[in-house]
């Protein structure tokens, strides 16, 4: 019996020495890098000249925590062409048209997990030779969004608006309509919607803001479009 009794201690004894406890920590998703350079709706004239069209510009954020390495995409707000690299710092220098608005973003990613985080938006204009004012950003489309699909009579059509001078900005064209090359449906809107524009079901519709400034400068947020069912 005093046998049986110490080899079962001894079982139970091999059995706890046996088990490993996992004391590894899950790993943490990437934090949201924050941008410093260049500011925010800037007139940017740090960069290095290269030519008449172009020049050198370092784009700068802070270190996020859990992050290997940011994705920083750039759109020429003028072409809508958008690149993006890969670095493991915290700066990137890139080859940009001069006398050209530009927007950017930062997306930290980590070599241990899927998950990413994108800081915010912001938006400069890389300086030109002899430009005295700059055109105000084009018009950034908040809704309908692009491709969105409608099921109410009527819809608001709202967009934000942003220049590198606070308050040049004096009023907007709404282009709406059925073709591709939408009408003029408002003209010189003061605020940054129209509301209850009436809709057709099951139809397409297009839609662009002209963004009009005080030195008579003007951007085009690019052709939108949605549709009812």
């Amino acid at each position: 019996m005093r046998n049986g009794i110490l080899f079962a201690i001894l079982i139970v004894a091999i059995a706890g020495c046996s088990g490993k406890k996992n004391n590894a920590q899950p790993a943490l998703p990437p934090g949201k890098a924050t941008l410093t350079a260049p500011a925010q709706n800037a007139v940017c004239i740090t960069g290095s000249v290269i030519s008449d069209t172009q020049s050198s510009l370092t784009l700068i954020w802070n270190a996020s925590d859990h992050t290997d390495s940011y994705d920083v995409t750039v759109k020429n707000l003028l072409t809508s062409a958008i690149t993006t690299q890969s670095t493991t710092h915290t700066q990137l220098t890139l080859t940009l048209q001069r006398s050209t608005p530009y927007s950017w973003h930062v997306v930290s990613k980590s070599n241990q997990i899927s998950t990413t985080a994108q800081s915010d938006t912001w938006k400069f204009y890389n300086a030109g030779p002899g430009v005295v004012t700059y055109a105000p950003f084009p018009a950034e489309i908040t809704a309908p969004t692009y491709g969105q699909t409608i099921t109410t009579a009527t819809v608001n059509l709202t967009w934000t608006g942003s220049s590198v001078n606070s308050g040049t900005i004096t009023n907007y064209d709404v282009y709406f309509g059925t073709s591709s090359t939408p009408p003029l449906f408002k003209s010189a809107v003061t605020d940054s919607f129209v509301n209850g524009v009436a809709l057709t079901a099951a139809t397409t519709y297009y839609w662009r803001v002209i963004t009009h400034d005080t030195n008579g400068n003007t951007s085009d947020s690019g052709l939108y479009q949605f549709s009812t069912n």
